[in-house]
């Protein structure tokens, strides 16, 4: 891609002054007030939620066992199943009246999973959704555009409170209408924007289906999250729009978005906010806890949560722990992929992130790709669907770009792929997160 220099960054980064004092805090301070907190978290589980007392007990392990941080690996998992099981308020641990509000996830592949919030829950949340876009380099008086979607999904309200929390002017957008979303940006004149990724790019054709230029829009700063982006397709948005994307991480069974974010003046991975979300890297196969650098499952326990305690939850997403550097607080890696998104094809684990590095290293491919799993007989089939780009729409360059990414995903995954180089606009765009895999497979 071309080396296009972005908007200025100096003017992005932030104070020391304006920092809040974990993300200054010395190691030893933080360490000293995650085992305090750690342990009235893991107390209040075990008084107040049925499910925790029973599976504490039945792993034969106490809130008074820990003594120290390390001591938490004693301690049985959460996963999503016992969050279903419990449906829809089990998981509470503080009277009905004292819940100030609910989320819940859209339970499209089995019950949804509910999350409930105290007052005081909604002003944490608020404030590291805050801390998140002061990191991208947000600032009280600027105009944020959130096109997450409002309601259930706790994307848009966390967005939303937390900008306003900041301090910007907040234009509560929503997903979809994408020309409108157009129309808005272009009249309203935003700073920062807030949305998935992938809906993003539909923006950007949007942008370009009307004949405006995306570099000359108001936009500074993309704070995207809720599914896993490349870094190919960051430089793909900063070069289109000439902005700064920067990753913004949560789930809302941990609190939702702001759980993690990257700094503008880095981009080199999410820091975590240790002082609210305790973080270990766990074996997806075996549960072990890893040391910091090592890859493996991001496993997460709240430390200051009251209407839903999250104790050691499995994320299923990918990734690892390293030090610090813009912030003194710890990064995860930029998510790989999510043990529940694995594609096995003919024995090999496929990731969406891989086939996306790899589309966007072909310039005649645009960024909207599905993944279509089949089987015939006993052997699986995997097609890849990618739009081309609309200035590459000759049958020989379409030709060209399918065999070049049939050989690179051949050559770096080690499976056999057929490319379907389809029109522009061909693969239906999400109005949040993408449906990156279509597998057909019948089930075992």
């Amino acid at each position: 891609m071309l080396e296009i220099p972005l908007r200025k960054l100096d003017q992005l980064k932030p104070r020391a002054a304006e920092l809040d004092r974990f993300e200054l805090a010395s190691t030893d301070e933080l360490r000293a007030w995650q085992l305090d907190q750690l342990a009235w978290s893991l107390r209040h589980a075990y008084d107040n939620v049925p499910h925790y007392r029973a599976k504490f007990d039945a792993a034969g392990v106490h809130p008074c066992d820990l003594k120290s941080l390390d001591d938490l690996a004693k301690f049985p998992f959460t996963s999503k199943a016992d969050l279903r099981d419990n449906y829809p308020f089990g998981m509470f641990a503080v009277p009905q009246q004292q819940v100030a509000r609910i989320h819940a996830s859209s339970g499209t592949t089995g019950k949804p999973t509910v999350v409930g919030y105290t007052k005081r829950d909604l002003d944490t949340w608020s404030d590291v959704v805050a801390r998140s876009i002061r990191a991208a380099g947000g600032r009280a008086g600027m105009k944020l555009h959130n096109a997450y979607g409002y309601g259930l999904f706790t994307g848009g309200l966390g967005a939303h409170y937390g900008a306003e929390r900041l301090g910007c002017t907040v234009i509560p957008m929503s997903g979809g209408m994408t020309e409108r979303q157009v129309q808005l940006i272009s009249d309203f004149k935003p700073d920062i924007i807030m949305v998935t990724p992938s809906y993003m790019l539909a923006i950007l054709d949007e942008f370009r289906k009307q004949g405006l230029d995306p570099r000359k829009s108001s936009l500074r700063i993309g704070i995207f999250g809720a599914e896993p982006w490349t870094n190919a397709m960051r430089e793909e948005i900063e070069e289109s729009f000439d902005l700064h994307a920067v990753d913004i991480y949560g789930l809302s069974e941990v609190m939702g978005p702001g759980v993690a974010s990257e700094c503008v003046e880095t981009k080199d991975g999410l820091h975590v906010w240790e002082d609210h979300f305790y973080p270990e890297i766990i074996d997806p196969d075996t549960g072990k806890v890893l040391p910091d650098g090592e890859h493996g499952e991001m496993v997460f326990t709240s430390l200051t949560k009251e209407a839903m305690p999250i104790v050691r939850y499995r994320t299923r997403d990918l990734t690892r722990l390293l030090p610090g550097t813009a912030r003194a607080l710890r990064r995860m890696e930029k998510v790989t992929g999510r043990t529940d998104d694995m594609m096995i094809v003919r024995g090999v684990n496929v990731f969406p992130t891989q086939i996306e590095e790899k589309i966007l290293t072909i310039p005649a491919l645009s960024p909207h790709f599905q993944i279509a799993l089949t089987r015939e007989g006993r052997m699986d089939h995997m097609e890849v669907r990618v739009e081309s780009r609309p200035d590459a729409l000759a049958p020989q360059v379409r030709c060209a770009a399918a065999e070049r990414l049939e050989h690179a995903i051949k050559a770096t995954i080690g499976i056999t792929a057929r490319v379907s180089v389809l029109d522009p606009d061909g693969i239906e765009r999400s109005l949040g997160k993408a449906r990156r895999i279509i597998d057909h497979r019948p089930r075992e």
